[in-house]
């Protein structure tokens, strides 16, 4: 995990980049030393991004190690156990809390996992020990939202910082200002925070599936249903993964059922007749060919024939026939597949245990 990867963020500052007063103040006092989760014997350390490496150079090499295992685990948890991952990054934290790279990671994972008030806290501290004012700024509005304070995120997202971010990270923000519009009980202005420009691109972005899937949450609050389901249709044909439920809502405005086949146990065959030897004896032609002469010659020959016949006929019959868009789904859903593209999570500025 590095500054201005995944979710970069930033913050508004007093007094020249020193956090606020009160509760905000980072690392003031040193944590009591509690139990330290288990790390997997497996994990090294070497694991570890080599940007992330070089910046624990600068501890002493078997702490150094120690922190950097913790740091690996707290990576593979923050989307399947993030408490857990929050629990690794905090150990990493107790041990090194003036490295950049741990409090960012600790900060992160306390986003995952809920903790709203602790991740502005730590990714500010990584933002002034990283020296990057425009870092994080996406998450630290939406931790802004998860504390109740929607102000605070909508003046993160015009905040000159704001103008400064990746293309990626402007949409990101963008999905947040929509969520903070919402929570202000502004729904029309959520729709219209996030009708850009990439919202109408013909390509599928990393970001596609979070903007479609955001501006149709939107356009449902704001009562435009018709609408919110032509958007939660286009948000499920770009989400190739699965990562959010798009299909379950349109399915769900549409009046639609989705069945899961693979739950469903497959059907045994029916077993095939019994049919007895005087039984197809009875059902022979009686006038058939009894051996000897032309007809015992010419059909065989007409057999073989009709059997050159039906591979050309077969080839002819299978000949694949153009791809006809399916009228049932918006227009834009139907050029967005086979389309290069992927798609954090249901609607990225909503946080978990905030709305």
């Amino acid at each position: 995990m590095r500054a201005g990867k995944g979710h970069p963020g930033g913050a508004r500052w007093e007094r020249r980049g020193e956090p606020a007063t009160g509760k905000n103040r980072v690392n003031e006092r040193r944590e009591p030393v509690s139990a330290a989760p288990e790390v997997p014997q497996d994990v090294t350390g070497e694991e570890l991004h080599a940007e992330a490496r070089a910046e624990l150079r600068t501890l002493p090499k078997e702490l150094a190690t120690k922190v950097a295992r913790h740091l690996v685990m707290a990576g593979r948890l923050i989307e399947e156990d993030p408490a857990t991952a929050y629990l690794h990054a905090k150990e990493a934290r107790r041990l090194a809390s003036r490295v950049g790279v741990v409090r960012e990671a600790a900060g992160l994972a306390a986003y995952h996992a809920g903790q709203w008030a602790d991740a502005l806290a730590e990714l500010r501290a990584a933002r002034r020990l990283h020296q990057t004012e425009d870092a994080y700024l996406p998450i630290l509005a939406d931790c802004e939202r998860g504390l109740g304070r929607p102000e605070r995120a909508l003046e993160l997202a015009k905040s000159p910082a704001a103008r400064r971010l990746s293309q990626a990270d402007r949409v990101e923000l963008r999905i947040v200002e929509s969520g903070a519009r919402r929570d202000m009980g502004q729904p029309e202005a959520a729709v219209v925070t996030l009708q850009i420009p990439e919202l109408r691109d013909t390509r599928l972005r990393p970001w596609s599936t979070r903007l479609f899937y955001a501006y149709a949450d939107a356009l449902l609050e704001a009562g435009r249903k018709e609408e919110a389901g032509e958007w939660f249709a286009r948000a499920a044909a770009a989400d190739r993964e699965g990562e959010t439920d798009a299909a379950e809502r349109y399915a769900e405005l549409e009046g639609l059922q989705i069945l899961d086949l693979e739950d469903e146990e497959p059907t045994e065959p029916a077993p095939p007749s019994q049919v007895s030897g005087e039984e197809l004896k009875s059902e022979a032609p009686a006038d058939g060919p009894t051996g000897g002469g032309e007809s015992s010659e010419d059909g065989p020959q007409r057999s073989a024939a009709a059997d050159d016949e039906e591979p050309a006929e077969s080839a002819e019959a299978e000949e694949p026939k153009a791809d006809v868009p399916d009228e049932s789904l918006p227009e834009s859903s139907q050029q967005s597949t086979g389309v290069d593209g992927e798609g954090p999570r249901g609607e990225t500025g909503t946080p978990k245990a905030g709305d």
